[in-house]
């Protein structure tokens, strides 16, 4: 039978159309298949993202309680020589533990290696570097990860790191009671009046002082609030948390200072109570009040910053 050109056309159209629609059942099904597929791997890289974010935070943790082991070490006459070296060692052992517990929990490779631990910009943050390869099938994450590590709530290691337990200070409350160890470690030093230091006590936690710019420990009420809760300040002059670690009054990293109280009815000239005058600087100050027992005793430049240029307030 002869096909004429009318069923020429509507042969080839019925071809055309059906590879049309076959090539379009290809397409649909590849892409689905594709969307199926990236939905899959979206859904690895967001869990891979989730273990690597869990992982990071955990390394702040971690970091805090590796500085709490180290200060514990110094409370109990563990002399800390390198801090950071000491450091980088706990955390590394934690992190091996943490790598592990990963590792069952999500099928996943880690390796880790503290890469430095230091003092910050700020007095109030250890910063922690630590190198960070980590592996889950496809994915892969390598990076040195800088974590700031807060310091503040942690105990004050400086007087038991240059004065030992063995001296005789203690513990009480929140605050470090000298007895008779910082008179005696003054009088050795041939510095003025030591015996005003008979009993002193200074805060045993670190506690950022609010009362900021300084200038405001002047105004009513605040120095006495300020000794009560035993905050800390910022110094040039102090020692950072790492040093304080070493036993160090003094160092070339921004640090903090504290004031150690005296309760002494001695009215003559001693050394100035910031500790790391006490323990460094060894300059002489002056009762800010005389006829208080409590009153701190200060040179002429911590009084002009913290404006106690007259008497005291508590």
């Amino acid at each position: 039978m002869k096909i004429d050109s009318k069923g020429n056309l509507i042969l080839g159209t019925t071809v055309i159309l059906i590879t049309t629609l076959l090539l379009l059942a290809i397409f649909v099904f590849t892409t689905l298949n594709y969307m199926e597929n990236h939905n899959i791997e979206s859904k690895e890289d967001d869990n891979f993202k989730y273990i690597v974010d869990d992982y990071s935070n955990n390394i702040e943790v971690l970091g805090r309680d590796s500085l709490a082991d180290a200060c514990d070490k110094v409370y109990h006459t563990f002399k800390l020589f390198d801090s950071e070296d000491q450091i980088k060692k706990y955390l590394n052992k934690k992190l091996e533990a943490k790598n592990e517990e990963f590792s069952r929990k999500y099928d996943i490779e880690i390796n880790s290696d503290v890469v430095s631990v230091e003092s910050s910009d700020t007095p109030w943050k250890v910063l922690f570097k630590v190198k960070l390869n980590i592996k889950k099938n496809n994915n892969r994450y390598f990076k040195i990860v800088e974590k700031p590590v807060s310091i503040e709530g942690l105990r004050d290691p400086l007087p038991p790191a240059i004065l030992t337990v063995a001296s005789g200070i203690y513990v009480q409350g929140d605050k470090i009671h000298y007895k008779n160890a910082l008179a005696r470690y003054l009088k050795l030093r041939n510095l003025d009046s030591p015996f005003s230091y008979m009993f002193a006590t200074s805060p045993l936690t670190i506690k950022k002082c609010p009362y900021d710019p300084y200038i405001h420990h002047g105004d009513p009420g605040v120095l006495k609030d300020c000794l009560d809760k035993g905050y800390f300040h910022e110094s040039a002059d102090g020692s950072c948390y790492l040093c304080r670690l070493e036993g160090k009054g003094k160092c070339p990293h921004y640090g903090m200072e504290v004031f150690i109280q005296t309760h002494t009815p001695l009215i003559n000239d001693s050394i100035s109570c910031s500790d790391h005058v006490v323990y460094h600087d060894h300059y002489t100050g002056q009762k800010i009040d005389k006829t208080n027992i409590n009153s701190l005793i200060l040179d002429s430049s911590h009084r002009k910053k913290y404006g106690l240029s007259g008497e005291d307030d508590g």
